[in-house]
């Protein structure tokens, strides 16, 4: 059974951040350590929350005691999501450095969460360039969405051309670029090697619950785990974020307990190249 380090937000209420992760990973097979970078009440969407960051030191204190139990030379893959300041990216790549040290194979996934449209930047300006400096050197696997990729690259990113441009810029092996304007009432999610792009395509949706790109990112890595080759799992994971959404039926979050059967049974999306 792969096991999966995984550093993100936690929430007590709705389903973004380790809240959708775990979960995803466990339903295909994936032992996960949950690392909480920040734990909150529910995401700050709401009109109302409330709680605080896990201070790095105290993160890198649960690191030391997995290492000391010898479970990070165990540890298969390590994903990091929302990384609320510039500290806690140093403490993302001390981590990956000490699973790498543990297991040289390890897969690193980077999801730099840090912006949207149309709200944009969430997070100090420092963060991405810190995620820039400090772990996309590290990683086997970016997946930022169309925003994020225009800001870590400088490069408008409003098309599935561009931004296969800006994903090959960015200098990491794969990018699994999601939530890109393919033209009219459609989105591409990409998945761009240094030769290579494919893509599927599904309808743009007025509302769409969080979390959806925390789920893709955990379903792509999930399917990798086990062995799935790159365009099949995009397929996987691209229509079982579809079929959850639908699932969950115009709510704000996603309805994880009656989508769970979805996420391995899912029929996989057709990928085209582009």
């Amino acid at each position: 059974m792969p096991r999966v380090l995984a550093l993100s937000s936690h929430v007590a209420f709705g389903s973004v951040g380790l809240a959708v992760i775990v979960p995803a990973l466990q339903a295909l097979g994936h032992e996960t350590i949950a690392l909480p970078t920040i734990g909150l009440s529910n995401h700050p969407g709401y009109a109302s929350f409330a709680g605080e960051e896990t201070p790095p030191p105290n993160l890198e204190k649960l690191v030391d005691a997995l290492e000391a139990n010898g479970w990070l030379a165990g540890t298969d893959a390590v994903l990091t999501g929302y990384l609320p300041s510039k500290a806690h990216v140093k403490t993302a790549a001390r981590t990956i450095e000490r699973v790498r040290a543990a297991n040289p194979a390890a897969l690193i996934v980077c999801d730099p969460v840090f912006g949207d449209e149309p709200k944009g930047l969430f997070l100090d300006a420092t963060v991405p360039a810190a995620i820039a400096e400090r772990l996309l050197p590290k990683c086997d696997i970016a997946t930022p969405n169309g925003f994020e990729l225009s800001l870590l690259t400088d490069t408008p990113v409003d098309s599935p051309e561009s931004a296969v441009g800006a994903a090959r810029a960015l200098g990491v092996p794969s990018v699994l670029a999601t939530s890109i304007s393919a033209g009219g009432d459609t989105l591409a999610t990409l998945l761009i090697g240094e030769k290579d792009a494919r893509a599927c395509f599904a309808p743009r949706r007025a509302r769409a619950p969080h979390g959806t790109g925390d789920l893709l990112t955990a379903l792509y890595l999930g399917h990798v785990l086990n062995g799935v080759g790159p365009d099949a799992a995009l397929g996987r994971a691209v229509a079982a974020v579809g079929a959850s959404i639908a699932t969950s039926a115009g709510r704000d979050e996603l309805s994880l307990a009656s989508a769970a059967a979805i996420w391995v049974g899912a029929r996989p999306l057709p990928t085209a190249a582009i």
